[in-house]
């Protein structure tokens, strides 16, 4: 695991070094593996929606939920997966707080991201009318610059960090 974690931080921080008057090297991770990790949750949601829901509202039988809300509540376990790690060892790997604390506040803060999440893509699907695949584009800007700062501040906070 940790040459894993090794290799990847050495190609991020390889691609890191046009970039190094202009950012932190921990701003170009986390836009490296939080850009990794929304274009897989994207991917996913695409695939959800238009090929395992098959567009189509999904019954539940208590309840039904649209194909777009469905494909994102399925998709999510997966990439809230994926951006915890890539957070914990690679953006913010300086952060001495404890492993419980940092997914406990993650998960805290990923909650605010399906918050936003949801509000956006009713929004833009259902008021808006976007087709579904973008609207979740739109809406995962809004909710990435939302999650830099409370990741930063306060998933994986560090000592020296104010908040």
């Amino acid at each position: 695991m940790k040459k894993i974690r090794d290799l990847m931080i050495m190609l991020i921080d390889w691609f890191y070094k046009p970039f190094q008057r202009l950012i932190s090297i921990q701003t170009f991770r986390y836009g490296a593996c939080g850009g990794a990790n929304s274009a897989f949750d994207i991917l996913l949601y695409f695939i959800f929606y238009h090929y395992l829901l098959g567009e189509k509202i999904l019954h539940l039988g208590f309840i039904a939920i649209s194909a777009h809300i469905a494909s994102f509540l399925l998709v999510f376990p997966i990439t809230f997966t994926t951006g915890f790690i890539l957070g914990k060892f690679i953006t913010f790997s300086d952060s001495e707080l404890r492993g419980r604390t940092q997914l406990l506040r993650y998960g805290i803060t990923v909650g605010g991201s399906i918050l936003l999440n949801y509000i956006f893509l009713k929004l833009f699907v259902e008021y808006c009318h976007f087709f579904p695949t973008v609207s979740k584009m739109l809406t995962t800007v809004v909710v990435v610059t939302y999650s830099y700062f409370m990741q930063k501040y306060y998933s994986f906070k560090v000592a020296g960090n104010i908040a």
